[in-house]
């Protein structure tokens, strides 16, 4: 377990396979982990990013313009999206690919690889939130049920014809996540280590997050659950853990963001993943 008191506000975080990402409160980003294709090095003059996403080898994030930047892994060489994609509300990366969710409920999935479309389909409308597995995709529809697309070899596109009232979405590996409006949580696809049949029995969830194997939970109290696999710890919260107020779960690392600017890490740190940077206070020039 890692804890670093940034000292600087953070608004957001996101987690990779290897690396990790924090939205910083005046629009910029900063990163750590594995760098090995530029993960980790964030356009110099990025800046006014409102949302941001992690993948395998690459990041995203979209300005509050509507506007994406990625950067890593990237066989075109651009940093700039030029899919024509404006009014970008929300983004979710896995690997190869990405998702953003437009201001008019539409979808736009694209293969960081090629930073080709990968078709949506026709009948997908009305979403408000998106995630992004291994190889599938889930939607959020405004009226509290979830859409379901891409490889269901584990059967997680395969949505329980019941689920509704949904709040949030998340996607794991080969799992699918989704937080209903009464505070609990229903899950589907793999469960090799229980990510579908050790959902915690509780009603007081308020954000959900998916790694690659494990999943996390953040309660209304401010604590954090975790369940599925934990073969480096990703799923053993550290003790003592509170006042959580955003959650992050990469392929074997976890983060939680914590409302007096700390952030920690837990799990595998391999490539420093869950090693938060030392950052300078907010208008200081002094380094640490």
């Amino acid at each position: 377990m890692t804890i670093f008191k940034t000292r600087s506000q953070i608004t957001s975080i996101a987690a990779g396979t290897c690396h990790s990402l924090a939205l910083k409160a005046d629009g910029t980003v900063i990163c750590w982990g594995d760098n090995s294709m530029g993960q980790c090095l964030p356009p110099a003059a990025l800046r006014d990013v409102a949302g941001i996403a992690a993948g395998t080898f690459h990041s995203v994030a979209v300005r509050s313009n509507g506007t994406v930047v990625l950067w890593g892994y990237n066989r075109t060489d651009r940093t700039d999206l030029a899919l024509g994609l404006t009014n970008v509300v929300a983004i979710a990366a896995a690997f190869p690919q990405t998702v953003a969710l437009r201001l008019d409920g539409t979808i736009s999935v694209w293969r960081q690889d090629t930073l080709s479309p990968v078709p949506i389909p026709a009948n997908l409308s009305n979403a408000v939130a998106v995630a992004c597995g291994g190889g599938h995709y889930l939607a959020l529809h405004s009226n509290g049920t979830v859409f379901a697309w891409g490889d269901n070899t584990f059967g997680e596109t395969a949505v329980p014809a019941a689920l509704s009232s949904v709040k949030a979405v998340a996607a794991g590996e080969v799992h699918s996540v989704a937080l209903l409006s009464n505070g609990t949580v229903a899950a589907w696809g793999d469960d090799s280590y229980g990510e579908v049949s050790n959902v915690p029995q509780v009603s007081n969830i308020v954000s959900i997050a998916a790694g690659g194997l494990h999943c996390l939970a953040l309660l209304s109290d401010g604590t954090v659950l975790a369940w599925g696999c934990d073969k480096d710890g990703e799923s053993t919260v550290p003790g003592g853990l509170r006042g959580v107020i955003a959650i992050a779960a990469g392929n074997r690392h976890s983060l939680a963001l914590r409302d007096d600017g700390t952030i920690v890490g837990w799990g595998n740190n391999s490539h420093g993943q869950t090693t938060v940077p030392h950052l300078k206070p907010m208008g200081s020039n002094r380094s640490n």
